[in-house]
């Protein structure tokens, strides 16, 4: 069975909003690295709405290199507000319960770029198996944080720890279920 697995970028206060403006001072090869090898590791991508349309508008119209790999792997779209997902190898899909059949495929990881919200309700339903986090030696002050609105202890199991030049730390967890 398939693992759907997070990979977000984070502050030290829990922002996960807008890296693009936070995480340059701090970004290294060794890192960009680290984020290759975790989307090799996928062969489906998983993205909530605001996400999905994001990427749609950075990458959908370009090619080479990492345009390339978003245009082509396969998308899934967790939305009920979208009436359609016109990306290349997109599909619509209304509700977590959806995700299950994906889950049982056989094939690699599905993964999760951003997408708090999506994460969060992952989370809750008890769907989504890790958890992996560059944790970025920086306090943003405002933006949407990671466990905004999760109610009550989520206990997480420490897999694996990972520091990096500059004094990024990759964290992965696996959900206590």
């Amino acid at each position: 069975m398939r693992k759907i697995v997070a990979n977000l970028f984070v502050s030290l206060d829990g922002v996960v909003e807008s890296p693009e403006q936070w995480t340059g001072p701090y970004f290294t090869e060794e890192i960009g690295q680290t984020i290759g090898s975790e989307m090799a590791q996928a062969d489906v991508m998983l993205l909530g709405r605001v996400t999905y349309q994001t990427f749609a508008a950075s990458f959908a119209d370009q090619a080479g290199g990492m345009a390339d790999q978003m245009n082509n792997i396969p998308k899934i779209v967790v939305s009920t507000t979208l009436e359609a997902a016109d990306w290349q190898n997109s599909t619509l899909v209304s509700g977590l319960a959806e995700l299950t059949a994906h889950k049982e495929k056989n094939g690699r990881n599905i993964a999760i770029s951003g997408s708090a919200g999506l994460v969060r309700s992952l989370l809750r339903e008890g769907l989504l198996d890790e958890l992996h986090l560059l944790l970025f030696p920086v306090v943003v002050g405002s933006g949407k944080r990671l466990f905004h609105g999760i109610d009550g202890q989520l206990s997480l199991s420490l897999l694996d720890s990972r520091t990096f030049a500059g004094g990024v730390v990759q964290l992965s967890y696996q959900p206590k279920r």
